[in-house]
């Protein structure tokens, strides 16, 4: 994507990954210099040293822009030290709010995909938020799915309540926070739209949101107010993915507002040139 973008590109992988990102890089090189293209223009750092990267993140005279991809320390000390403008690719805590007003078969189907398709995901559900009305009718359901995949349920007292203090361990407030990536899932019953988007916009990492609801009105008001990258209405949250939006293949997917937001791909990793052609033209 970086060479297909017209950039040169600078990588750096963990230090777990060092003998392996050297040889893909003399494979890399022997690629480039057999299409006719310059090896530099493909870089990779033969040091475990974090000070190169403290280093590099300094150099706006040499670096147009950082895509740092890792866990939430490493974005936080990107953002906090760079002087050069980052694409952040943060944690992608997801949610799921089943509304008063949801069709319940729907909801399965998609709760289901959206949790158990793939649990190491950025686009994968992280906690459920379900509408009290409901809760009785859809929790004993979704949760006997989860519970036969082998997921393990943190939920509030009113979840363990309907469910089972055996089934479902109690949830903490650091579990409302946690992407887990794993086949754990946070759950919550809740008593409004108001307190969904309140929780999702204070908990939520700004990644991909989801509201099952046959209501018009307040799956507009969802996409409206909620604050990610990706809001979506009665589908999973799977789908928010470079190739499914049709944007081809992607390094990532971004929760900035500036200036790449969501799948970034080749779009995301151009500038703007303007281009005047004149014949002596002056401005009046």
């Amino acid at each position: 994507l970086c060479l297909k973008a017209g950039n040169a590109c600078i990588l750096r992988g963990g230090s777990e990954a060092f003998r392996s990102n050297q040889a893909i890089a003399a494979c890399v090189h022997e690629g480039l210099a057999a299409a006719g293209l310059p090896t530099g223009a493909v870089q990779v750092l033969e040091t475990t040293d974090r000070a190169a990267v403290g280093l590099l993140i300094t150099m706006p005279e040499y670096v147009d822009v950082i895509v740092p991809r890792g866990g939430k320390g490493l974005i936080a000390r990107i953002s906090a030290e760079a002087r050069v403008p980052v694409i952040k690719h943060l944690d992608g805590n997801c949610h799921t709010y089943v509304d008063v007003d949801a069709d319940l078969e729907k909801a399965l189907p998609v709760c289901d995909n959206a949790k158990t398709q793939r649990y190491g995901t950025c686009n994968t559900m992280e906690t459920l938020l379900v509408h009290e009305v409901v809760a009785e009718a859809f929790l004993p359901a979704i949760c006997q799915v989860y519970l036969d995949k082998g997921v393990e349920l943190r939920g509030c007292a009113t979840t363990r309540a309907l469910i089972g203090a055996d089934k479902v361990q109690p949830a903490t407030e650091e579990d409302w926070l946690t992407e887990y990536a794993a086949p754990i899932l946070a759950i919550k019953v809740i008593d409004s739209l108001d307190t969904a988007i309140s929780h999702i916009n204070h908990y939520g990492s700004h990644h991909t949101d989801v509201i099952i609801t046959e209501n018009y009105s307040s799956a507009r008001r969802f996409l409206r107010e909620v604050d990610s990258s990706s809001v979506m209405v009665n589908a999973s949250s799977r789908f928010a993915d470079g190739f499914e939006y049709g944007l081809g293949a992607e390094i990532g997917i971004s929760t900035d507002k500036i200036h790449a937001r969501g799948p970034v791909g080749l779009k995301g990793l151009t500038s703007e040139k303007w281009i005047v052609f004149g014949d002596g033209q002056v401005r009046g």
